[in-house]
């Protein structure tokens, strides 16, 4: 959903970047938007899905710094639950990467090389 809505509109998330202080904005909302397209290619389909896991989890510390972090909170006290949600989310990943794709949406190698 996220990488659908910076396609969107690409402009009002490099905006949102700028106001966190980012230089070349545009060039990082396209950069975020293309890498939560493979995230979420990689979360679906089981395809190297331990790994996207870890990378969505930093990915989300990540976000929650630097987006919602301490320095926001006196402004605008939702940001301190913004900041909190993201560690529920880590948390998720984390148990995710852990425990691997499980069997319904795993992209199976051995079976797709036992086809040919």
């Amino acid at each position: 959903m996220a990488s659908t809505l910076k396609f969107l509109d690409m402009q009002s998330t490099a905006d949102f970047i700028a106001a966190a202080g980012f230089p070349m904005p545009l060039f990082l909302a396209w950069v975020a938007a293309f890498f939560e397209l493979a995230l979420a290619f990689a979360l679906l389909t089981g395809a190297f899905f331990s790994e996207a896991a870890l990378l969505a989890g930093l990915y989300v510390l990540f976000l929650a710094f630097s987006f919602h972090g301490p320095g926001r909170w006196t402004g605008n006290q939702a940001e301190f639950g913004f900041f909190i949600d993201h560690f529920t989310f880590f948390a998720g990943l984390l148990f995710a990467a852990v425990h691997g794709p499980g069997e319904t949406l795993a992209l199976r190698t051995r079976a797709l090389l036992a086809a040919r």
